[in-house]
């Protein structure tokens, strides 16, 4: 999971010297920052990314409190003072001694324009909440296993981040350039504000990057921020997918689905782990939604409606922010994990905190036992095109890569997969599933593909009504909801196109799996550097029972109490999509038995006409039309 904010000239950004740098606390006026993270029992901030060579710092090296305020207070050198020293020694006067220690354009020339310098983002990475309980209530071992997943998926998505988003612009954006070399400031924190565990790493990039200027020699200018900002979520989606790939490799452990907002997109969580410890470190979490229901309250009060679905993530946003409790005195993390151990017990008992890691394992073999290795690149690039046209109707790579790393930490449930794959399901879902909206005017230079717009046909389901349990006001289905409809109503298609498939041809390779070259639409040859089909499977099998296979091998984790729905709540089972289909199938059939029962006059039928009677109320049923399918399936 990320999160972002930005890091401001006026006081932003000492917000980030003396509290982020801090762990969160508030640092004794007059001490330094390392004398009081030593005192506190603190890890100093570390320098990441490629950058750091241009300014003479190291990977991995220690953030000193003066190289973090030269850089993100001032805009310059972490090293100013010397160079400024140096250049005075050698007869420079002060002005340009200090203009020569400036990266990129002055600060005070931005605000003499009366805006405000953007000097770096907060891109703060942490991990689901069920790993944070491993880790907080876990031994040593399972500690370093998490602890180590984290940096290696910090480092991944900071890596894609350099490599396939960095840019930077000038000249009013009619300059551009690519700059895969990012300066960041990491530090790390292991709790909330309220004491309780929360594993995270805050990582302060640099709004400056080098690029060659027009002869060559190195230019400093401002990275391309809407970009990175852009590209948020698929950072977060593979940092996720990432840490939670080792983690559950590492240990044997597996993920389950757990719904935290109803018709928001589940959480994958750790199997095993039980919701009362989820709910124990989420200590915020119940004060959020008092909030957030006296302000829902509110919002009717003075509009006269329920708010809408953007609407509801404002209230959200506003109610976190309200219940924000204030900053707290750090402590040690062996004094944490004392503690957090100590308070676990007394509330769940020592046999439930002792036994944690057996019973997620136990539960990890028990999936893993049931969940195939592979992924049906076909019917993945249909729910990942399917799911984000039905949300955003037009949208662009970075929306399908989200989409796609979100579909297999769904589907493979924490199981290892080959490199790669997600950007081969994305190239799959845009080049067979999706056409382009953007188009190239006459005499311009044609976008990269990362700016190109693509739009798809596929049938967008009807809105309908939810009334949630427990008496709170019902709700609009979420787009969320709407797009697993549309999804699911594409994959039966071509299931039921697989069985209708020959079973004596030679079609089994079909797209149930990844062949080594496949020719997309614009017929071009697209190579899969990986083996995506189903290996050790008999290819003797018969169309139907390869779909039914795919079918089991998508829902083979679920427990058997979760096989109605993705949501993990047998209370709100019945609104799920799938089911408030059959709800709609079973309530169609009754209303026309009902009208038939009062239309018919006679009290008495011969057997013909009671054959041919029911015979169309058979067929009247199979014509109605499914809710949200009234326009097919149009691949």
């Amino acid at each position: 999971m990320l999160s972002v904010a930005k890091i401001q000239r006026r006081n932003a950004w000492r917000y980030y010297i003396r509290g982020v740098a801090f762990g969160d606390g508030r640092r004794p006026v007059g001490q330094s920052l390392r004398d009081a993270q030593e005192l506190a029992g603190l890890p100093p901030g570390r320098w990441l990314g490629r950058g750091l060579r241009a300014l003479g710092l190291t990977e991995g090296a220690q953030v000193s409190e003066r190289q973090l305020e030269l850089l993100f207070g001032e805009g310059l050198h972490p090293d100013a003072d010397r160079i400024e020293r140096g250049l005075l020694d050698d007869g420079v006067d002060a002005a340009t001694a200090r203009r020569l220690t400036v990266l990129g354009q002055p600060i005070e020339e931005i605000e003499a324009r009366k805006q405000t310098p953007l000097l770096g983002m907060d891109f703060t990475f942490r991990p689901q909440a069920s790993l944070v309980v491993l880790w907080a209530l876990g031994d040593a071992t399972v500690r370093r296993v998490i602890e180590r997943a984290h940096e290696r998926a910090l480092a991944a998505a900071l890596r894609w981040l350099e490599d396939e988003v960095a840019e930077t612009r000038w000249a009013s954006g009619r300059g551009r350039a690519k700059t895969p070399a990012l300066v960041v400031a990491a530090f790390r924190h292991f709790d909330n504000r309220d004491g309780l565990p929360l594993l995270h790493e805050h990582c302060l990039i640099l709004n400056r990057v080098q690029r060659p200027g027009t002869e060559g020699e190195p230019v400093w200018g401002a990275v391309d921020t809407y970009r990175l900002y852009q590209n948020v979520v698929a950072a977060g989606t593979l940092y996720t997918l990432t840490m939670t790939t080792e983690v559950c490799e590492t240990l044997g452990l597996a993920t389950v689905p757990r719904e935290v907002t109803p018709g928001l997109r589940p959480v994958m969580e750790i199997a095993g782990v039980a919701e009362d410890l989820i709910n124990w470190s989420a200590s915020r979490r119940q004060r959020i939604q008092d909030a957030l229901e006296v302000l829902t309250d509110q919002h009717v009060k003075d509009h006269g409606h329920l708010p809408s679905e953007r609407g509801r993530h404002q209230l959200g946003w506003q109610a976190a922010q309200e219940t924000r409790p204030a900053k707290k005195k750090p402590k040690p993390l062996a004094q944490l994990l004392a503690w957090w151990r100590t308070s676990a017990i007394l509330r769940f008992g020592q046999q439930l905190i002792d036994g944690l890691l057996d019973r997620c394992r136990a539960a990890g073999a028990a999936i893993r036992a049931r969940v195939d290795p592979t992924v049906d690149v076909a019917l993945a690039a249909v729910d990942v095109a399917a799911v984000v046209f039905t949300v955003r109707e037009k949208f662009s790579r970075r929306h399908i890569l989200a989409e796609a790393r979100r579909h297999l930490l769904e589907t493979l449930r924490g199981r290892e997969f080959t490199r790669g794959l997600d950007d081969y399901i994305t190239h799959r879902a845009l080049h067979r599933y999706s056409h382009r909206h953007t188009a190239v005017k006459p005499g311009r230079k044609a976008p990269t593909p990362d700016r190109i717009s693509y739009t798809a046909d596929f049938p967008v389901p009807h809105r309908w009504w939810i009334a949630p349990a427990q008496g709170t006001p019902p709700r609009e289905s979420s787009r969320y909801e709407r797009a697993r409809v549309a999804s699911l109503a594409v994959q039966n298609a071509i299931r039921d196109a697989r069985i209708r498939s020959d079973a004596a041809t030679e079609a089994s390779t079909s797209a149930i799996s990844a062949p080594a070259d496949h020719r997309d639409l614009e017929g071009e040859m697209a190579s899969a550097p990986h083996a995506v089909d189903h290996p050790g499977r008999d290819a003797a099998l018969t169309p139907a029972q390869r779909a039914a296979a795919v079918q089991a091998h998508q829902q083979a984790a679920m427990p058997a109490e979760y096989l109605e729905g993705r949501t993990t709540d047998p209370a709100t089972w019945l609104h799920t999509p799938k089911n408030l289909d059959r709800l709609a199938d079973v309530t169609r059939a009754a209303d026309i038995r009902r009208r038939t029962m009062e239309d018919r006059k006679a009290p008495a039928a011969d057997p013909a006409s009671a054959v041919d009677q029911h015979r169309q109320e058979h067929e009247q049923q199979r014509q109605q039309p499914d809710p949200g399918q009234g326009q097919g399936f149009r691949p």
